[in-house]
């Protein structure tokens, strides 16, 4: 009798799975996941039975080493839901729960294969190297859960799907998965254990996505603003969309936008202290306006992610240009002080500042880490302090603070950057996009993504797009 055979029978007693059509493709499973005959030696589910670190910067006692995987809504923007790349795989239920009147359920999401290698045979897992899923920390710290590391499937969902790549999260209610996904049985498996693992925004967080924004009502921006940068002296701003057209409020004034095709969108926008602008696109090349210079660009070095920023030195002769990755690339007097460091988080890198004296600079990434360069001090980050993503780092005119911004309008301020106020989320038909400081620092703007332009503090709203 083959090993899988054997504890397919005691599993069956145990779990209480005697309908579950897939027994032994479950216990195969668990059997690749938690090292053999050790699943029926411990306690909990199988493959949360080790010590499994996804760093070895963390040691046993810490979240990421109890073996357990991390809620979706942690890595999925505060969605209590599968995210768009995964399936629902399976699942399990814990009685005693304080969060729920009666059982709690916990459902595996397993990434989508995009090639079959390995999958075959009877084996329902494909190679690691095709499901898009890299072990680790989820957000790259020992306290959140593991993400990308278990080939295991409990199996009672979508057994149609026979070929699946590790578990990328969970989703955990207090309502039945035939209920949240209607290709999941009823074949129970429990592990009553789990029962009070939660997460900040597990029990608020919403279960689906909100609907689609609203058709684009603003034809001049097409709803595809991408960036904004104040004027040399504050008393004004720039916005720029994906397709290189410019818009100038206040005393910022109209220099030039591109206007020919472009085989990667523009991603970035920065104000020289000379005078005139710089804009940037995904593929790394660098335009210049005015009195702004061109000191070079990447567009030969072919990054696999995307430039996402363009930061200019005091002098306003150099610059960096900044990938999601979080590489650093400086041109002209610009130094380089460090990259993110490079596919360490597992959250991208999103925007970029510089200190004063341009010795050093802050990077951020989408879930609010904060990494510092040089002379850069950390005066504090905004990890796991919300469920929207960031999207922008301004800092202070003082070089002491700075602020942070998601998508949802939220605005943290760190050092010496003050409070001015924030977007209530739902007053927002589209979300942020970038932020702006006033020149004295006590104000800023934020834009969204259709071009409107939200002022605050001592900034003067010079108006958006028409429509």
């Amino acid at each position: 009798m083959s090993l899988v055979t054997k504890l397919s029978s005691v599993l069956e007693k145990r779990l209480s799975r005697r309908s579950f059509v897939v027994r032994s493709a479950f216990v195969g499973s668990a059997v690749t996941a938690a090292g053999g005959a050790k699943f029926l030696l411990e306690p909990g589910t199988a493959y949360a039975s080790l010590c499994y670190c996804g760093s070895p910067d963390c040691g046993c006692g810490t979240t990421c080493c109890a073996g357990y995987t991390e809620f979706c809504c942690v890595l999925d923007g505060g969605y209590n839901s599968c995210p768009a790349d995964t399936v629902m795989g399976g699942w399990w239920k814990a009685d005693g729960s304080v969060y729920c009147d009666g059982p709690r359920y916990y459902m595996d999401c397993n990434a989508v294969c995009h090639c079959t290698d390995g999958c075959g045979e009877g084996y329902q897992f494909c190679d690691t190297g095709c499901d898009g899923l890299t072990c680790g920390c989820a957000q790259g710290t020992c306290d959140d859960y593991l993400t990308g590391c278990f080939q295991f499937r409990y199996g009672q969902c979508n057994q149609d799907v026979t070929c699946l790549g590790r578990i990328k999260c969970r989703v955990v209610t207090c309502v039945p998965p035939w209920e949240v996904e209607s290709n999941c049985t009823h074949a129970n498996a429990e592990d009553d254990n789990t029962a009070n693992q939660s997460a900040a925004c597990v029990t608020p967080g919403p279960t689906y996505p909100p609907p689609p924004p609203p058709p684009c009502d603003r034809p001049e921006t097409k709803c595809e603003v991408v960036a904004m940068a104040a004027s040399r002296d504050g008393h004004g701003y720039g916005l720029v969309t994906g397709f290189g057209r410019g818009f100038f409020f206040g005393d910022d004034i109209y220099i030039g936008e591109v206007t020919r095709p472009l085989a990667e969108p523009i991603t970035a926008m920065e104000t020289c202290p000379n005078g005139g602008y710089w804009f940037a696109n995904g593929a790394g090349r660098v335009f210049a306006y005015g009195r702004a210079k061109w000191h070079g660009d990447a567009y030969a070095t072919h990054y696999e992610d995307p430039i996402v920023s363009i930061v200019s030195t005091p002098s306003g002769n150099g610059y960096w240009l900044m990938t999601s990755g979080g590489r650093v690339r400086p041109f002209g007097d610009a130094t380089y002080h460090g990259d993110g460091p490079i596919n360490h988080y597992p959250c991208p890198f999103v925007s970029m500042g510089a200190t004063k004296t341009g010795k050093g600079y802050w990077l951020l990434t989408s879930g609010g880490r904060v990494v510092c360069h040089g002379d850069a001090y950390n005066h504090g980050e905004a990890v796991d302090k919300t469920k929207d993503p960031f999207v922008a780092l301004t800092v202070a005119p003082s070089g002491r603070g700075y602020w942070l911004a998601t998508s949802a309008g939220q605005v943290m301020n760190f050092g010496s950057a003050g409070k001015h106020g924030a977007t209530e989320p739902q007053k927002l038909a589209y979300p942020v996009v970038d932020m702006a400081s006033s020149h004295t620092g006590r104000g800023y703007w934020l834009v969204c993504k259709d071009g409107q332009v939200k002022s605050y503090g001592d900034a003067a709203n010079y108006g958006s797009p028409p429509k």
